[in-house]
């Protein structure tokens, strides 16, 4: 019982005794003092709402029913890890892992600083003859990188047509420009030394391509597809080593880096460059029909020429003096195996050469020079660069199946 029916007892009570009626009661302890209120209408009557037909009970239940698993099922996936790891039955990660920026991410930035001001653009126009117009002038472009401050450039060969180029200019970084000599190029290994006029320029600094090893980064610099995106820099890493590309006319340039950093035409004759910003290597080629297969010279291999020219200003390459085939052809030219399937077989020895001096005969193969194979005739003429007038070595030939070393001063 509550106040209210405590307090309209107590009124009654009182009403019996006094003789008051119910309706005198009721009035007297309403919980409405005003009078108006007391007599207001009654509220209105509304129409009885129409019974929902079992078949509307059916599909709620229904809807709530899949809306009830969906839930469930839900719950069970969002909660299922955490359950697991409190069994002991799996190891989540720590949550809110946060990667912290690595050195690497500005790596390509302070290579771009140190090498940007060593690497050049290289104009050139060639006389090129067609079949239909005869000689016609044309205009290339390439990427050279600066490896002298007397104005010595490290290219391509055949960025200045192969050493057949009638006009050739350089690029600056600060935007100056000046014309070119070509001193030395060689088709074979695709490099080409040329030298500008005056001093003061900034050399890059040479790294040892042969500590080189798959995976490590590599930054290209160069000018694709011409000086509208000039020292463009591409980044990947080394993909692969000691690769092999036909340059046509039965010849192939040999021991090249390949590389996944884009290279496109006009890229030829740039760096690239190791994560310290040193040259390990000169960009030559990229396969057309693939992605991320570009190609470099190692540059190593151009060390012993830039060397020379830096020491004396000229290179005097030093020759064997022979004609030779790559030994894995000789095969196909001539319908007779050799006891060997790779080396360069000499096909014939020139007069008053050291070949000659020494005893080189038509026949040999020669399968290596100092400590190092050879088997085509690119590696031949790669050796022979590492080696000056008057160096000593020992040549190593296949004669009537049996080896003989050979001692030779170039």
């Amino acid at each position: 019982m509550n106040f209210y029916d405590d307090h309209h007892e107590e009124e009654k009570e009182k009403s019996e005794a006094n003789g008051t009626s119910d309706q005198e009661l009721l009035e007297k302890t309403s919980v409405f003092p005003n009078e108006e209120l007391r007599q207001a209408p009654p509220p209105p009557r509304y129409p009885k709402p129409k019974k929902p037909s079992k078949f509307k009970y059916f599909i709620v239940a229904l809807m709530g029913a899949i809306l009830g698993s969906s839930i469930s099922l839900a719950a069970a996936y969002m909660y299922l890890p955490e359950i697991l790891q409190q069994r002991g039955m799996v190891n989540l990660p720590a949550p809110n892992v946060v990667i912290e920026p690595q050195h690497d991410l500005t790596v390509y930035t302070a290579v771009a600083e140190k090498a940007m001001p060593s690497v050049v653009g290289i104009t050139t126009v060639t006389l090129q003859r067609d079949v239909f117009f005869g000689t016609r002038r044309a205009s290339g472009l390439g990427t050279g990188v600066i490896v002298d401050a007397r104005g010595y450039i490290l290219t391509n060969s055949h960025v200045v047509g192969d050493g057949d180029v009638e006009e050739v200019m350089v690029l600056f970084h600060d935007g100056t420009s000046q014309p070119a000599e070509v001193l030395w190029n060689e088709r074979t290994l695709d490099l080409a030394i040329i030298k500008v006029e005056g001093g003061n320029l900034v050399p890059a600094e040479l790294g040892n391509s042969d500590e080189l090893r798959v995976g490590e980064i590599a930054v290209a610099i160069g000018n694709p597809l011409g000086l509208n995106f000039e020292r463009t820099l591409t980044q990947g890493v080394i993909s692969g080593l000691n690769r092999s590309i036909p340059l046509g006319q039965g010849q192939t340039i040999e021991d090249l880096i390949q590389t996944d950093a884009s290279i496109n035409p006009g890229n030829s004759g740039g760096p690239l460059l190791n994560a310290l910003g040193q040259v390990i290597g000169i960009n030559t080629a990229k396969i057309q029909t693939g992605e991320g297969l570009g190609f470099a010279i190692p540059i190593n291999t151009a060390k012993p020429i830039v060397d020379q020219f830096i020491e004396k200003g000229e290179f005097t390459r030093v020759l064997l003096g022979i004609r030779g085939i790559n030994a894995d052809a000789f095969e196909g030219f001539t319908g007779t195996r050799l006891t060997v399937d790779t080396g360069v077989y000499i096909v014939e020895v020139e007069a008053n050469s050291i070949a000659e001096r020494y005893d080189l005969k038509p026949g040999d193969v020669i399968i290596g020079i100092g400590n190092n194979e050879v088997e085509t005739m690119g590696h031949l003429i790669r050796e022979l660069y590492r080696y000056r007038p008057g160096d000593s070595t020992t040549i190593r030939v296949i004669r009537n199946g049996a080896e003989v070393q050979i001692e030779v001063v170039l």
